[in-house]
């Protein structure tokens, strides 16, 4: 039998590269190219999906579904009292509410509707906290309005300690915490007022996470600031300074020092871990992008993982601590009517501020009554 001359080989392996990168190097569009979120278009190239090891914990996929409309949503109004002004869109003047109204449902199972009294009594006796950053505030105020309103009002409270706020079910002897910890790893202030960022230290922030019984995490968005917007000055690793570093390679060190720090420290039989996936933000044409939207993007043709989500899992499967990836990434993707724009405070105060013009539109953060409020129905579903 003649063997395959060289040319013939070459053209191949050239024909079978072409195939692969057919199949794994797609990137998300939209049916209209400027819909594409702002989180599409970081600094690098495309990335390829990675899947995340989940083990036995995932029982149901339920970052693949779709958004579908229903009148019984939401599960509590703006009037709730842990609501911060800043997204509370109802009574800051949104005109609309449908964006209340939209739940997610799984392809390959059912979601159950967030119970509260069913949640107290799977946290009863114990913490839960989440860390990160204003997002991750957003998620915790929805968490506290979906439970609040089954505990009489003089068995809840809410104390402070230092950067974090616990919600007191007394009955249940339940708190729910937030812990303001943007970049997870310790930033602090150096000579002449440097800001560093440590990407190598983190228990000053860590301290407070022992003795939790359920952690949920969150942290991208502060990593991708640049200019103007960064939180540091420069970076250290031990003793060596860093000015110019790849934002991604840094959030990737970064992470790495919080999984050390969880493998180490944590106990798996007492200590459950969730890593909630950044949550896109919708701020092309200059922030406005998501102003006056009032309906969910129908669909992606196809799917493209942004660069920090596939750090993460590259970060959650070099563990021994089983983390649960809450990955909420894509299924938010499509919700650009979600966010407060301009209604992101009382009406009243901002009389000069136009619709359409200036700088103001908040495209990052959630409306509350909102999405968050459909993480926490996923987050109370693995529980």
């Amino acid at each position: 039998m003649a063997k395959p001359e060289l040319h013939q080989l070459q053209y191949f392996f050239f024909f079978c590269s072409i195939l692969l990168c057919f199949f794994f190097h797609c990137t998300l569009s939209l049916i209209n190219p400027e819909d594409v979120p702002s989180w599409l278009s970081m600094e690098t190239e495309d990335v390829n999906m990675v899947q995340t090891s989940s083990g036995s914990w995932n029982k149901c996929d339920f970052s693949v579904g779709k958004w579908v409309f229903d009148q019984s949503y939401p599960l509590y109004d703006s009037n709730c009292p842990y609501l911060s002004t800043a997204v509370t869109c109802q009574k800051n003047g949104r005109p609309d509410s449908d964006y209340e109204k939209w739940k997610w449902k799984p392809d390959s199972c059912s979601m159950p509707r967030f119970d509260a009294l069913k949640f107290l009594g799977k946290m009863r006796r114990k913490r839960i906290m989440l860390v990160g950053d204003s997002i991750m505030r957003n998620q915790w105020e929805s968490l506290v309005c979906l439970v609040q309103g089954v505990i009489p009002t003089d068995r809840k409270r809410v104390t402070y300690n230092g950067p974090s706020m616990a919600f007191h079910a007394m009955d249940f002897e339940t708190s729910i915490e937030f812990f303001w910890a943007p970049l997870l790893v310790e930033l602090k202030k150096g000579t002449e007022n440097k800001r560093i960022l440590h990407l190598d230290l983190i228990e000053e922030n860590a301290r407070y996470w022992r003795g939790v019984d359920v952690l949920v995490f969150d942290s991208a968005h502060w990593w991708t600031h640049s200019g103007q917007t960064s939180s540091w000055d420069y970076y250290m690793e031990g003793n060596r300074i860093i000015t110019n570093m790849n934002p991604m390679v840094a959030y990737e060190k970064g992470l790495s020092t919080w999984a050390r720090w969880v493998d180490l420290n944590l106990d798996p039989r007492s200590t459950k871990v969730i890593f909630r996936s950044m949550s896109p933000r919708h701020n092309r044409l200059n922030g406005w992008k998501c102003y006056n939207q009032k309906h969910p993007i129908q669909f992606f043709s196809h799917l493209h993982v942004p660069e920090p989500l596939v750090v993460l899992r590259g970060v959650l499967k070099r563990m021994r601590f089983q983390v649960y990836l809450q990955d909420v990434t894509t299924l938010t993707a499509f919700r650009r009517d979600g966010h407060p724009s301009v209604y992101r405070k009382p009406i009243s105060i901002e009389k000069s501020q136009k619709p359409g013009t200036g700088l103001s539109s908040d495209c990052s953060h959630w409306c509350l009554p909102g999405v968050p409020d459909i993480w926490n129905e996923m987050l109370s579903a693995w529980l």
